[in-house]
């Protein structure tokens, strides 16, 4: 049964970006560039976005909001139109690859930043928007350190075109004569820029944004107690599974969110609840179990269930990767249940290509994690021994520029015009096929790489 908008609207005064939402405003009234860091569950991705666009602070222009997945975009969008009372695809909207759910009347629309890079190489300038709200950017994705650079620099053009026509506005006005049409007709305004994420490291985002204005927005909704393991487990799936039975046979209602890394193991931890769930022997109000699995390569009807309620009598266990670690808001969450690994993407530059790898998370993203059950009073369990925790990396990986291939972003460099096109020398240089597995020359030229920030 879907909520009403008025039920959601109260639900949403209770956030804590509620609480600051004037002087909020106030401070990106200030400023062409704000960097806002609130804790997960703060209501910065649902909140944010339409107080920009309700203030008037995209001038009568678009609101975009960027997502690092396709299921994070589709579902906060959703959320806010039901907020809002208003269809799917009408005031609220959202673009992911193959799907545009948007219309002529969209004002704020959620999209990954692939397509607003898509549309930065149509348009440099970004004059369809008013503002771009940058979210989860400590993500670091190719796409998105691709993306800061292209909204730094529409940005930049942006001040400077306006400027120069103020400046000329005043010099036709002080002159007494009409101006000329070019005065009359103005540019498109500055563009306003907001990047968000609750793990981000925002002094070097600010250093890199000019020194732009960061906010913090502390607080949950609830407080979450922390258990760890007395020791790392030699089976993090073994552990899941016991740890979800527990909870599920001795904790009070609520639905559990467990963190794996890849689809696998999610399928294997289902059956394995399944099997144990139908042969346990539980107190006699014990509820039934729904099983909820939650990655990118599901299709939408099927990751729809993780979001439903759970049945009456029955209590929800959502088996996720790390796209439930950033915008996507599970309901009904009291319980998390992290393995405290995750699978990362590198580059094998020697054999060309890019891999994944199972690698611990970091201190970011375990709190990333744990604060999804703080949307409800909860319990965060994670996989790591709470001697080992502490040597868990402070932030993130590095960024996905010095992890993975770079070509497909430098072709697009050269369509854009960003790089210069190899001439026909370079290309008949460049025709000899290299054998697999040696080194391409270093110390020349353009041979060094470098993420944005």
């Amino acid at each position: 049964m879907k909520e009403s908008a008025a039920s959601l609207r109260a639900a949403a005064a209770l956030l804590p970006v509620a609480a600051v939402r004037e002087r909020l405003l106030a401070e990106l009234r200030s400023a062409d560039t704000t960097i806002l860091v609130g804790e997960t569950g703060s209501g910065k991705s649902t909140q944010v976005p339409p107080l920009i666009l309700d203030a008037g602070l995209a001038r009568g222009r678009r609101v975009a909001v960027t997502q690092p997945r396709r299921v994070a975009a589709a579902s906060v969008a959703t959320r806010v139109a039901a907020e809002r009372g208003v269809p799917l695809g009408g005031d609220v909207g959202y673009r992911v690859r193959f799907k545009d759910v948007t219309t002529e009347a969209t004002r704020l629309v959620y999209l990954t930043d692939g397509l607003l890079a898509r549309d930065a190489l149509l348009d440099p300038a970004l004059r369809r928007y008013g503002a771009v709200v940058l979210d989860e950017a400590h993500e670091r994705t190719v796409q998105t350190d691709v993306l800061l650079g292209l909204v730094k620099a529409a940005q930049r053009e942006r001040r400077r075109a306006w400027d120069a026509w103020e400046e000329k506005k005043g010099g036709a006005r002080g002159g007494g004569a009409g101006g000329d049409a070019s005065t009359k007709r103005p540019p498109p305004p500055p563009l306003r820029i907001v990047v968000m994420s609750a793990t981000l490291d925002a002094a070097k985002f600010a250093a890199y944004f000019g020194g732009a204005r960061v906010l913090h927005v502390a607080g949950r909704q609830f407080p979450v107690d922390l258990l760890y393991l007395r020791a790392p487990a030699p089976s993090y799936v073994d552990a899941a599974l016991k740890a979800a039975l527990q909870i599920h046979e001795e904790e009070a209602p609520g639905d559990v969110l467990i963190f794996m890394t890849g689809q696998d193991e999610i399928e294997a931890l289902a059956r394995l609840l399944r099997d144990r769930a139908a042969g346990a022997r539980g107190p006699a109000d014990c509820p039934s179990l729904t099983i909820a699995p939650l990655y990118a390569a599901l299709s939408p009807d099927t990751q729809a269930v993780a979001f439903a309620p759970a049945p009456p009598g029955h209590r929800k266990v959502v088996l996720a990767t790390n796209v439930a670690e950033t915008s996507v808001t599970v309901p009904g969450v009291r319980f998390v249940v992290d393995a405290g690994l995750v699978k990362a993407r590198t580059f094998a530059a020697r054999l060309g290509a890019d891999s994944l790898q199972v690698v611990p998370v970091s201190q970011a993203q375990a709190r990333q994690r744990a604060g999804r059950a703080g949307e409800r009073a909860g319990r965060g369990g994670q996989g790591v021994g709470a001697r080992a925790r502490p040597r868990l990396a402070p932030h993130s990986t590095p960024s996905s520029p010095l992890r993975s291939g770079s070509a497909r972003q430098s072709v697009s460099a050269v369509h854009r015009g960003r790089l210069p096109r190899p001439r026909a020398d370079d290309r008949a240089r460049g025709s000899a096929r290299r054998p697999l597995g040696r080194r391409p020359p270093t110390g020349g030229p353009g041979r060094e790489t470098r993420a944005i920030l």
